[in-house]
């Protein structure tokens, strides 16, 4: 009998991929009859569970690794678990790192994170590769995919993949989109006009929104925060003193955004009637939120697959490297 993978066992019962992998790991979120129907084609077709199978076949490390870039970031924390439950289900390890110094280089961090555990392969969420050069990225010798992140665009493409969105056109979208409801004196939130990671190109969308209707660059409608709570709301407290004809706020993170939010309320104005706010990412809390937050939704499912399915491609030589860019989506809420 020809031996099966994950796969086949789950078309042959019917179920995904993912039930098969949770009856094998014993987790207790599905129903009895169908554990009992998986476990018994298991039996019957004599699986054994790649994982396994793998390291009977080799000593070396069948080890993933994940960088996250910072720790605040909720979206990287769900993308992160999404990648790490597919690289399981054919049989791959996880292990992760949060870099959290921003004094030393991303590169630097990943080709040790390599050197050290012996990684197969590196999936780096967020952080600044753009004075990476190509061989660098060649001795590290295992596949590195790069998502969410910033890269040297003089990188020759064929020794690295990414995935990603065109963070400055979906500044610019949710921007025009204020400009275009009759909001001309509208401030930001960021990282800074200078900074040259992803917060530097949603600033860019801001301006390039603004340049487009007309609208002067005015200074005092900048504020600088990290993607923290509270340094979105301290920044907007500076705002409401420096401009206080704001009629609107673009925030380039949820998180900054509902920081944002508490000081707008602590002064007595109202939100959208006063200030409208935007935000961006679409984090679970942006929908929750009273009144519900408009923002930029980034394609967290399809990020986190594409992700995973291409490293397992990479590691199992089915292919080349890829560069995925992926559409947002504008989340039109009460906020505004």
């Amino acid at each position: 009998m020809k031996a099966v993978n994950i796969k086949d066992i789950a078309r042959i019962a019917g179920v995904g991929v993912a039930t098969v992998s949770r009856v094998i790991n014993h987790h207790p979120d599905v129903k009895e009859e169908t554990r009992q129907h998986i476990l018994q084609i298991i039996e019957e077709y004599k699986y054994i569970p790649n994982n396994s199978a793998r390291y009977l076949k080799r000593s070396e490390s069948n080890d993933v690794g994940i960088i996250i870039k910072g720790i605040y970031n909720p979206l990287f924390a769900e993308m992160m678990q999404k990648i790490e439950r597919i690289l399981s289900q054919v049989g791959y390890t996880v292990m992760l790192h949060h870099h959290m110094d921003m004094a030393i280089r991303d590169m630097d961090v990943a080709q040790e994170f390599v050197k050290e555990k012996r990684l197969k392969g590196l999936i780096c969420l967020g952080g600044d590769f753009e004075d990476v050069q190509t061989e660098e990225v060649k001795r590290m010798n295992v596949p590195m995919i790069l998502t969410s992140a910033l890269q040297n665009e003089a990188l020759d493409r064929k020794v690295y993949s990414s995935v990603g969105i065109n963070n400055e056109v979906a500044a610019f979208e949710i921007v025009n989109y204020l400009c275009m409801t009759g909001h001309q004196k509208i401030g930001i939130i960021t990282t800074g006009e200078h900074d040259q990671s992803i917060g530097g190109r949603r600033t860019q969308g801001y301006m390039r929104a603004l340049s487009t209707h007309g609208i002067a660059k005015v200074d005092e409608r900048f504020e600088v925060g990290d993607y923290t709570f509270e340094s979105a709301y301290l920044a907007m407290k500076r705002l409401l003193v420096k401009a206080p004809d704001l009629t609107a706020v673009f925030a380039i993170s949820d998180i900054m955004a509902i920081g944002a939010a508490r000081a707008i309320h602590e002064v007595g104005k109202s939100i959208p009637k006063d200030i409208a706010l935007a935000g961006f990412d679409d984090i679970d809390y942006a929908a929750y939120y009273d009144p519900p937050l408009t923002t930029v939704k980034q394609p967290l499912e399809t990020l986190s697959e594409t992700t995973a399915e291409l490293m397992i491609a990479l590691l199992e030589d089915r292919s080349e490297h890829e560069h995925v860019m992926l559409p947002t989506t504008l989340k039109i809420r009460k906020t505004t």
